[in-house]
């Protein structure tokens, strides 16, 4: 695979553009974990403002749209079922999260149900801005491990 094809698979993982090129540079790797591996030096080398970047081309959960809408899609679907009330909760409790954080809420949605998620974020909401954003980059980091396997298995 070409080095700009590879840059652009990486990026439409986790949308950071030295992350991906970082990683791209290291090319070929031998299996999934040896790729992770290379992820996680790249994340190392990122500032704040990298993972706040990154998190902001997530849309909010129980919206569409994003940096990557077909995975956000594929990851939230279900939050797509959820009642109109759950709905109106995600959405205030987003609003919530955005003004204490100044970030989009961000958890690996798969597998998980609205309400879980709902649970999760407002629990979050108590935690201090240090520790929420480790946590977020945890969670970013597992949105990108499945995407990156989903990639793999194309």
């Amino acid at each position: 695979m070409p080095a700009g094809e590879a840059v652009r698979k990486l990026h439409s993982c986790f949308a950071s553009m030295p992350w991906a090129e970082q990683v791209a540079s290291g090319r070929p790797y031998r299996d999934l974990e040896s790729l992770i591996a290379a992820c996680e030096v790249a994340w190392s080398g990122l500032d704040l403002s990298d993972w706040i970047a990154a998190f902001a081309a997530h849309p909010r959960i129980g919206e569409s749209g994003g940096h990557s809408p077909e995975s956000s899609e594929r990851e939230q679907k279900g939050v797509r079922r959820a009642s109109p009330e759950t709905m109106a909760a995600l959405a205030e409790s987003n609003r919530l999260y955005e003004a204490r954080f100044g970030h989009v809420f961000l958890i690996s949605a798969s597998g998980r149900t609205a309400d879980e998620i709902l649970a999760a974020l407002q629990g979050r909401l108590r935690n201090d801005p240090a520790i929420e954003v480790a946590i977020a980059a945890g969670e970013h980091r597992k949105i990108t491990r499945l995407r990156l396997e989903r990639m793999l298995s194309e």
